[in-house]
């Protein structure tokens, strides 16, 4: 399929809704893990967090978990690695299925703590709210050698310091320094690479913060910090790019803004693949 098709069939589908109308009926069903009120005034009751997928050799999207500082359970009562668990994620994996040949896992999404060595055995990790953790020795040592075996890392929505009682940049940047010390977050350009491996983005002012102002910033960490080389880990900061996939069935956000959204997810996972 050219990409001009692929890139009308993603706006097709954000059109559409993005997901099916079963999928929307269970999204409203559904309970969340912890009990709250979310931002439209409904509250959910606590549940487990869904058993992961076996192994089998097929892309499964991993989600971080982690243990959450005193103040990250502000939404819904959740821990601050479970926001947006695990709609955001299935709907993400649906565009995935529809527009490319991967073959992914869908409706099986998994979490796994760092310290658990079956990360090792998928090629991307999704870090979410990381200014609500404070990594342990034992974690930043998994990241760092899950990285430098060729482990791709997303990192999303982390917000500027003090809203909703974080830290913003500080508190990731201090994990950082325990994963990789002579680490340097660089500035992306909207010319890297990873903004066309699949979909082209000519422009990062896109998909902005819910709750916060100012524009998203894209970092990334590059293999012993020379762009030439492997993007490890790229990080969206003031901007959550999952929100918008999981709001994409209640038609909550701009659909534009949402189809930016999916094509970065897709970006992402494509060169986490092939790189």
């Amino acid at each position: 399929m050219r990409r001009a098709h692929l890139a009308r069939l993603l706006t097709a589908l954000a059109l559409a809704g993005l997901v099916s109308t079963g999928l929307a009926t269970a999204a409203q069903g559904r309970r969340g893990l912890g009990r709250g009120a979310d931002p439209f005034g409904q509250l959910r009751a606590p549940e487990r967090i869904e058993a992961n997928a076996p192994y089998d050799g097929r892309f499964t999207f991993v989600r971080v978990s982690y243990e959450t500082l005193p103040g990250g359970y502000w939404y819904r009562g959740q821990p601050a690695w479970s926001h947006g668990y695990p709609v955001a994620e299935r709907n993400l994996m649906r565009i995935m299925d529809a527009i490319t040949a991967l073959g992914p896992h869908v409706d099986e999404v998994n979490t796994l703590p760092l310290t658990d060595k079956s990360i090792f055995e998928y090629p991307i990790l999704y870090i979410i709210e990381p200014s609500w953790w404070r990594i342990t020795d034992a974690e930043a040592a998994s990241l760092r050698a899950f990285m430098a075996k060729g482990g791709f890392v997303i990192v999303d929505d982390f917000k500027m310091p003090g809203s909703m009682g974080g830290r913003g940049w500080d508190q990731f940047a201090e994990n950082m320094q325990r994963v990789l010390p002579e680490a340097r977050l660089v500035d992306m350009q909207v010319s890297d690479p990873i903004f066309h491996v699949f979909f082209d983005i000519d422009n990062l002012d896109i998909v902005p913060q819910a709750y916060n102002a100012g524009r998203p910033v894209f970092k990334g960490l590059y293999e012993n910090n020379d762009p030439n080389r492997r993007l490890q880990m790229i990080v969206n900061y003031n901007t959550d790019i999952s929100q918008f996939w999981e709001w994409s069935e209640r038609g909550l956000r701009p659909i534009d803004q949402t189809n930016e959204a999916y094509k970065l997810g897709v970006n992402y996972l494509i060169y986490g693949l092939t790189h």
